[in-house]
């Protein structure tokens, strides 16, 4: 198959309109002659390095709002990438998952449906502030105290900026057929009064609500962590440990007991 007749099989699967041979040899001598047909070896950067470009500016994954609001309930297939964290690039974990998502996606849309796969990255907002943390106390031996507020936020954004970018230039090495015009950022301004919304309709239903339970406390991170969040490890005995944070280590397995004299009495109150 030549490279001219790979593009009007995929104008035809996307059932987008085909130019004419004149504008489509135009398009294609932007980047480079593609006259001749593909070699028997497939060369992923000659091909795909252009083919996924200019399937994005023809907008051939884009999904159109108003037929998907016209379409039957099982007509339309509609679908969130989950974020990637902006604490790093991608890796093969991440490769497994897109593939297969791009896989169902590109299935549904070949049926007809209305599809729709939403990109976007997550803030990952104490895990971020953690590698950000270690990257300015590893390179300047400064913490964010010593930086400031102002600062410190300074740099997380950039970090933000830095390796989301580098995540979306994986995304689209890997030639997924998302709508990149939906892409999102969990804490854009859109999402953010969504999530507020969320959490006040919640509490006014009285699904969520303040209360006192025991949390587990970073002494690093000064916040507190989710369960998820925490490595447990069971102490039998008297046993020091270091803590992030602090100089010197920390004695666990140990129960300190508090004698509270009653006033005008003899009496104790112990508190363990």
């Amino acid at each position: 198959m030549c490279i001219r007749d790979s593009y009007l099989v995929e104008a035809e699967i996307g059932k987008r309109p085909v130019e004419s041979e004149t504008d489509l040899e135009k398009v294609l001598k932007q980047k480079r002659d593609l006259a001749e047909c593909l070699s028997t070896n497939y060369d992923p950067i000659k091909v795909e390095s252009y083919w996924n470009k200019w399937w994005e500016q023809k907008k051939l994954y884009a999904a159109d709002t108003q037929q998907g609001l016209k379409a039957e309930y099982n007509k339309k297939f509609v679908m969130v990438i989950p974020p990637p964290n902006v604490t790093g690039s991608l890796h093969m974990g991440h490769a497994l998952f897109i593939a297969i998502q791009d896989a169902v996606t590109r299935w549904h849309r070949m049926q007809g449906k209305v599809t729709c796969w939403v990109p976007g990255v997550d803030h990952a907002g104490i895990a971020t502030q953690s590698v950000v943390e270690k990257m300015i106390y590893r390179e300047e031996k400064k913490t964010k105290h010593d930086l400031g507020r102002p600062e410190f936020l300074k740099r997380v954004w950039s970090w933000k900026d830095e390796y989301g970018s580098k995540i979306n230039a994986q995304f689209r090495r890997m030639g997924i057929s998302v709508d990149w015009d939906r892409f999102a950022f969990t804490m854009d301004e859109k999402l953010n009064r969504a999530v507020v919304e969320a959490f006040v309709r919640f509490h006014d239903e009285g699904r969520i609500y303040r209360g006192n339970r025991l949390v587990n406390w970073s002494c690093r991170l000064r916040t507190a962590l989710s369960d998820i969040e925490v490595d447990f490890i069971d102490v039998e005995k008297p046993t020091l440990l270091e803590i992030p944070g602090l100089k010197s280590k920390v004695e666990f397995g140990v129960i300190h007991k508090f004698a509270y004299k009653v006033k005008d009495s003899s009496e104790e109150i112990v508190v363990a």
